[in-house]
């Protein structure tokens, strides 16, 4: 049976975020740079609720890209940055005893989510898959590419080469699998109502008008009228 078919686990994945900085967004033209930063934040609020270990890397901080984006930062501010010159940061030693680390564990799904897709992602990607056994898990719409071409083509790439492509939420949902595990259904809720759109509306939804529980308040207040009894 191939590993493809095996389901992403809290035990079997970690995740790799590479150069969530700003100068590295101002050129991203595949996604909404604000839908990006929510969606990169979602994903590291998933790997922290399901304990998952988390390597991020930054590209010349002072001389060219900046800080990391301090969303992602205040999610998991005990993670060093791993400060590289590539860009193909599998080139980088740290970074590859920091993925080999977690693999030698078990870890060898590793879920990326970076920029630019056509650069950094697919470079690591290949390389990574060319070296080692490890599988790619390529976070679609937490990565941004510099236009909508370069980010699909750049993902069919890796997607032929055997990258497998996945959206954040998807990641959320599988490593959750069944809603009977308490441990984390709160919080996977809480992710998903302030980060899913729709789905969190809904969520929302049932639980003020199914389930009666009561609104959500702002500053204190209640928002709208008392639930139905």
């Amino acid at each position: 049976m191939s590993k493809l078919t095996e389901l992403l686990t809290p035990q079997n994945s970690q995740v790799l975020f590479i150069d969530q900085q700003p100068q590295m967004a101002f050129g991203v033209q595949s996604i909404d740079c604000q839908m990006l930063k929510n969606n990169v934040t979602a994903l590291a609020k998933a790997a922290k609720v399901f304990n998952i270990p988390v390597s991020i890397t930054a590209v010349e901080t002072v001389s060219f890209s900046g800080h990391t984006f301090p969303e992602l930062v205040s999610v998991l501010p005990e993670n060093k940055i791993l400060e590289r010159s590539s860009m193909n940061c599998w080139d980088d030693q740290n970074v590859r005893d920091a993925l080999n680390e977690h693999a030698r564990k078990g870890r060898k799904k590793i879920v990326v989510s970076g920029l630019w897709t056509e650069v950094c992602n697919l470079t690591f990607a290949l390389s990574c898959m060319q070296d080692t056994d490890y599988e790619i898990y390529m976070v679609a719409d937490a990565s941004g590419g510099t236009s909508v071409d370069a980010h699909k083509y750049a993902m069919d790439r890796m997607v032929q080469a055997g990258a497998v492509p996945v959206t954040w939420q998807q990641v959320l949902l599988e490593w959750q699998r069944d809603w009977s595990r308490k441990a984390t259904y709160d919080a996977v809720m809480n992710i998903v109502k302030e980060h899913s759109g729709a789905y969190g509306m809904g969520v929302d939804y049932a639980y003020t008008m199914v389930h009666k529980a009561p609104e959500r308040a702002t500053h204190g207040e209640r928002i709208g009228p008392n639930p139905v009894k």
